[in-house]
């Protein structure tokens, strides 16, 4: 059956829309406003001051944020006219086909009831003249003269770069008119008083011309999203600056690159290319210069000169392929050049090449039994995930013609790969398996058919086509993403088709998160964004059934197959991924920027660090001068490092600073990505074991207190509810006496004088209320009322989104003080398989995922037998106190040790899911049996979610203790309270 896409609010797409709105300078109610066909009046509007930066990584989901921040402004504020601006129409499909979803609509009616999204596309052709008429099209008119008295719709003007700078929007010849008079599209639209949002704002840097066809509508406010943002160059000579040009010279909400990779917002990347024989290797080919009718090679002193139409060939028979110079700086088969460009003839060649393709299917059937088999267990319930894979081409015709190169070395070696595959499975018996089979089989014969349905074509030569057969591929690739992702049809047939052929049309615009595997047949040169090229494949991917995958619960890579000319590709975007991380580390001298982001990770858990005890400690260290210059050498324990080394070492929480070296490997093998159990350690906890893989069901005890009556009591309180006022930034200039360069510095406060921000619409707030605290809307909705009526006087500004935090806060802390001591835990007669134990085989697993005991990598870990896990390297998630905890030579009645894997117990909380301590200790005592240590690790200041956590596993091990089960159970917020109790438990002491 065909499956659904599931939307789902991520922690980091509330964060963005939270910062947005709080940065959103408020609605002008000073000045009489009557044009009903306009948006509301902003405050300093038509200034930077009012204009919004958005900055969020390919691949972690602007198109939701900004499509949802439509919803929000015209729910919140009345603002109902938005025009996105995009670059290309192929971001323009892409950005239709999102908005437009059924999924998409489904998604945001849950939050604003009643309220319709009209998007109007602006396309080419829409202007031609018909009958000797020169009429706008229907969707601009539309746009423009819809009025804000149809309170439930949000126009939406969908328009890429080029058809907004074209004759057809400023002239004023037309024979019909916008708003009753106006005869021009452009002062059509600045008659609406448009909020502008544009998507990949780098492409509009303010001197160009899209940028002034932006301006020349006059827009209120615009709004940025994108990765990158385009550079301005300030001051002349030796005080010359380049930085990036932000409105308010700073985003208003930064997801980089750094956060994405290291957060697991989107897939790690594995990068291979097939290595070539040193003397092909070697020989390479400079482009010495380059014009639009001459190329310029040179080798060593060789020269030689290509001009228009020439081929490559004649210069070194390496080149293979007819590849000829085609002028204005580009091959035939469409690579740029640039002077400095090195060229390999050996990767030219049809058998280079071959081996591309076929590493490409190799990668494709690794990922995709593992993404189709999950577990492969006897009862195995987890979907299954699509695997497709996206090449990247030169020459069309060598995939289009029936006898093409390509098509037909992609379909030999394919149908090769299919029949080992389906000799291999039809000796397997798994129920899974057996359905794995079906699927290679109907693969093969699909491909043997005259109407092959598993690999298509995508290419900007392709619209307008009138092969029906070539259109049908085109829509499926751009239009039906839900086909693409699911297995099966309507009818119950399977979807074979899951490689996708490309230039690089489908380079941005288009996505599909299932995309596991990239290979390119062809170079794109060296200054093209190399986060840009994995793009395509960064999405995290969802399974048959629309849901989601995260890391944590599935972690999912991207191979980047490549050329060997382009073997530095690794090193390069790892500089790019760590040019874009908040704080730059200086190897030269400790500065400000370290400095702050040392100390505010260390009062996450110690909050009595300080900036001066940080110092006094590298001061001891002998790290740093009395300048905070790093020492080029220091020695400890016989190993002699730099001063900026050693840092990294004692504070590693300055590497998230920088992309974790696991997120993107380089020709590594996968076994990397996996972690070895040392089985004879996990042997020693098999008999508590037995204990925490049985099934247990929550038990509550009957209150007096209901429901009603809590929520009564917490929402009867004045003081939650609070009327908030905009904010706003002062920024001023400052020097840095450092590096001598100008810095900003800025504040944030109330606007003085300014009058208090609306207030949610009533039904919108207890929706929100409802969903944050999982209350009924019958249990809220009656005393919300009372006090809004009876007590704050009607006035709704008291329906903020700070009094929305505050009785969510409330009201969580006292439910959770309610049940925490008013259930305990039933166990049930079965058992069920976790991440490190198969229930079925009654045995725990060879080896997991790596990114289920930790984020983080140490790589030079001493080992300890000891230990759960092979080391190194040493995974961990937390630098304090989890490291070092790992790292400490344990006295030896500890005979066991060791993190545990997420999902490792799954211990149910009252509040739903479950949770799984953060370590666990073996402890040998001399006159009694063993004691099993759990331990549960928090910061100082808890959030709410941690003490729930707490509550459960403390209720969790004391039930296990009442059946005489030699478990203990403690909580940790520092690693010598650890130490602590494991001596005091050695030593007979109950904890």
């Amino acid at each position: 059956m065909m499956m659904n896409i599931l939307l789902e609010e991520l922690p980091h797409q509330e964060q963005a829309l939270a910062a947005i709105l709080a940065s959103f300078t408020g609605i002008d109610h000073a000045q009489a406003d009557h044009n009903h066909y306009a948006n509301p009046l902003i405050k300093e509007r038509y200034d930077d001051k009012a204009n919004i930066d958005v900055k969020m990584e390919t691949g972690t989901g602007k198109t939701y944020v900004y499509t949802r921040l439509m919803y929000e402004l015209h729910q919140n504020y009345g603002l109902f006219k938005f025009v996105l601006v995009v670059p290309t129409p192929a971001i323009k499909e892409g950005a239709r086909n999102f908005i437009t979803s059924d999924y998409a609509r489904q998604h945001f009616s849950q939050f604003y009831e009643n309220t319709r999204m009209e998007l109007c596309t602006i396309n080419a052709g829409d202007f031609k003249v018909k009958s000797g008429r020169k009429n706008f099209p229907a969707q601009l008119l539309s746009f423009t003269d819809a009025s804000r008295r149809d309170s439930h719709t949000i126009q939406v003007l969908l328009i890429n770069a080029q058809m907004l700078n074209s004759a057809s929007m400023t002239r004023d010849d037309y024979d019909q008119t916008l708003l009753g008079g106006l005869t021009s599209p452009v002062k059509g639209l600045q008659m609406t008083r448009p909020v502008v949002i544009i998507d990949e704002p780098h492409r509009f840097a303010r001197d160009n011309k899209f940028y002034r066809a932006i301006q020349a509508i006059q827009p209120q406010m615009i709004v940025r999203f994108g990765a990158t943002f385009p550079d301005i160059v300030e001051g002349k000579g030796k005080n010359k600056c380049v930085r990036k040009d932000y409105y308010r010279r700073q985003p208003q909400f930064d997801l980089n690159a750094v956060d994405s990779f290291n957060d697991g917002l989107v897939k790690g990347i594995d990068i291979y290319y097939p290595n070539l024989p040193e003397e092909q290797a070697n020989n390479r080919y400079i482009v010495d210069s380059v014009t639009a009718k001459k190329l310029i090679l040179r080798r060593g002193s060789k020269i030689a000169e290509v001009g228009v139409g020439e081929n490559l060939a004649d210069v070194d028979a390496g080149f293979e392929g007819s590849i000829e110079y085609a002028g204005s700086k580009m091959l035939s088969n469409d690579l740029e050049l640039e002077a400095g460009m090195a060229l390999v003839p050996g990767t030219f060649g049809a058998s280079y090449q071959e081996l591309i393709i076929q590493e490409a299917i190799d990668k494709h059937f690794d990922t995709e039994q593992a993404n189709f088999l999950r577990s492969n267990e006897p009862e195995n319930n987890a979907p299954r995930i699509k695997t497709l894979s996206l090449f990247f081409i030169d020459s069309i015709k060598s995939y289009r013609d029936d006898e093409g190169w390509l098509k037909v070395t992609f379909e030999r070696l394919l149908k090769k790969k299919l029949t080992q595959l389906i000799d291999d499975y039809q000796r397997k018996t798994l129920p899974r398996e057996a359905e794995y089979l079906s699927f290679l089989q109907a693969t093969l014969a699909s491909l043997h058919s005259d109407n092959q349905n598993v690999h298509a074509g995508y290419f900007g030569e392709d619209r307008g086509s009138g092969d029906e057969a070539i259109q049908a591929e085109v829509d499926d690739i751009l239009k039906n993403k839900e086909k693409l992702l699911s297995f099966s049809d309507h009818h119950g047939n399977w979807e074979t088709r899951r490689f996708l052929f490309s230039k690089w049309t489908l380079r941005e615009g288009w996505d599909n998160p299932n995309v596991f595997v990239i290979a390119k047949l062809r170079s794109s040169g060296s200054e093209s964004s190399k986060i840009q090229e994995v793009g395509r494949g960064l999405r995290l991917p969802v399974d048959e059934n629309g849901h989601r995958v995260h890391q944590e619960e599935w972690p999912s890579r991207l191979s980047f197959l490549i050329g060997y000319d382009e073997k530095a590709f690794a090193s390069m975007l790892v500089d790019e991924i760590n040019r874009d991380s908040k704080v730059q580390l200086n190897e030269q001298k400790l500065d400000e920027a370290m400095i702050t982001l040392i100390v505010t990770e260390r009062q996450k858990v110690d909050p009595a660090f300080t900036e001066l005890r940080l110092l006094e400690d590298l001061d001891d260290k002998k790290l740093i001068n009395r300048s905070n210059e790093f020492k080029p050498s220091v020695t400890f324990n016989g190993e002699t490092k730099s001063g900026f080394a050693w840092l990294l070492e004692f504070y590693p929480e300055l590497t998230q600073a920088r992309v974790r070296a696991d997120r993107i490997r380089d020709n590594k093998p996968a076994s990397r990505l996996r972690v070895r159990l040392r089985k004879e350690n996990w042997e020693q906890l098999s008999s508590i074991w037995e204990q925490f893989s049985r099934r247990y069901m929550l038990q509550f005890e009957r209150s007096g207190a209901s429901l009603e009556q809590i929520a009564a009591e917490v929402l009867r309180d004045p003081a939650l509810y609070i009327r908030q006022k905009p904010s706003q930034v002062q920024q001023r200039l400052v020097s840095n006496e450092d590096n001598g360069r100008f810095e900003v510095a800025q504040r944030e406060g109330e606007l003085a004088a300014s009058e208090f921000m609306a207030g949610m619409k009533y039904g919108h707030f207890l929706k929100q209320l409802a969903l944050r605290t999982s209350l009924p809307v019958n249990v809220l909705h009656p005393v919300l009322m009372a006090m809004l009526r009876d007590v704050l006087h009607g006035d709704s500004r008291y329906l903020s989104e700070i009094s929305l935090d505050n009785m969510t806060r409330a009201l969580q802390t006292r439910i959770n003080a309610h049940f925490a001591q008013r259930h305990d835990y039933l166990p049930l007669d079965f058992q069920a398989s976790t991440s490190v134990f198969d229930s079925t085989a009654r045995q725990f697993r060879e080896e997991i995922s790596a990114e289920i005991v930790g984020k983080n990598v140490d790589e030079n870990a001493i080992d300890d037998p000891r230990s759960l896990y092979q080391i190194p390297p040493l995974r961990y998630d937390s630098v304090d106190p989890e490291l070092p905890l790992l790292k400490y030579d344990y006295p030896q009645q500890v005979s066991v040790f060791g993190k545990l894997p997420k999902r490792a117990i799954q211990i149910p909380k009252y509040t739903g899911g479950s949770t799984t301590p953060d370590f666990v200790y073996r402890i040998e005592r001399q006159d009694a049996d063993s004691v099993y240590l759990l331990v549960e690790t928090k910061a100082e200041n808890m959030r709410v979610g941690d003490q729930v956590i707490l509550d459960a596993q403390r209720k969790f091990f004391d039930m296990l203790r009442r059946q005489n089960i030699n478990v203990e159970f403690a909580e940790a917020t520092s690693a010598p309270a650890v130490f602590s109790t494991i001596n005091g438990l050695i030593e007979g002491k109950a904890n």
